[in-house]
């Protein structure tokens, strides 16, 4: 069937734009998203140019989109518990979130019976992001010293080390074996990387020991980006944990928010 142009229909693209918003008006009118929520995640999404976010929310049972407004910000969290309302503020049980202050404070005021889990992806980007600071720093050295073969070899290795193991490319095992032998400190990194990300394949009881663990190792590491981890994940511990016993992930949310 051929595609029919809004010029065909005589209709201006505008006028188009202008019934679907107030279809969409009808719509939020008729049902009430905030009705009835339990679970929900809290995030914040980039939209346009400019570094411009979005802070949205997302019920976990449904995966719907229930909430979003311009801002990330503590006045743009507690704009949504407004709207939320006092009495179903108190039926909030989980709340899953990243670690910034502007969603924990808010949070932790509107709705201090609920559980609050860190989510998962801002944990392991956290991690990505010190073994990053560990390549740099390995490479700054390198290039201070004039070794400029292997300063070339670990700017080629970034991508072998902060991809997740399973998607390695065929020569990209080999990067990591070079690396191994050729510079413990970073392939040290790397490991502590991937044993954190490990700790949510895990039952919750396996994953708390398997933090614990990975907390010991930390901050003995030597690695001063992986240390200053260590504290973080100390001080999110409870979170961190209640997210993997309740199964809650962000993640739901950059699927909702694909507009």
């Amino acid at each position: 069937m051929p595609e029919i142009s809004g010029a065909q229909q005589r209709v201006a693209w505008r006028t188009v734009g202008t019934i679907l918003q107030r279809v969409a008006a009808q719509a939020v009118r008729d049902v009430d998203l905030l009705d009835g929520l339990r679970r929900i995640g809290i995030d914040e999404i980039s939209h346009r140019k400019g570094q411009r976010y979005l802070t949205v929310v997302v019920d976990h049972h449904t995966g719907r989109l229930v909430w979003a407004a311009p801002g990330r910000d503590r006045k743009t969290v507690l704009a949504f518990f407004d709207a939320l309302g006092e009495e179903r503020c108190k039926q909030i049980e989980l709340v899953s979130a990243d670690m910034a202050s502007w969603l924990s404070g808010p949070t932790a005021e509107r709705v201090p019976d609920a559980i609050r889990c860190v989510d998962p992806f801002h944990v392991v980007m956290l991690a990505t992001d010190a073994l990053d600071q560990v390549r740099r720093e390995v490479w700054n050295e390198a290039h201070r010293q004039g070794n400029l073969q292997l300063a070339r070899e670990l700017k080629g290795a970034r991508f072998a080390v902060w991809k997740n193991p399973e998607n390695l490319t065929d020569r990209q095992p080999a990067k990591l074996a070079t690396i191994q032998h050729t510079n413990a400190r970073l392939y040290r990194a790397y490991l502590l990387k991937e044993q954190l990300r490990q700790i949510y394949r895990l039952p919750p009881a396996a994953a708390e020991q398997l933090l614990n663990g990975w907390l010991k190792w930390a901050r003995r590491s030597r690695l001063p980006a992986f240390v200053k981890l260590a504290r973080t994940i100390t001080e999110q511990q409870d979170g961190i944990l209640a997210a993997i016993q309740h199964g809650l992930s962000n993640e739901c949310t950059s699927h909702c928010t694909s507009w």
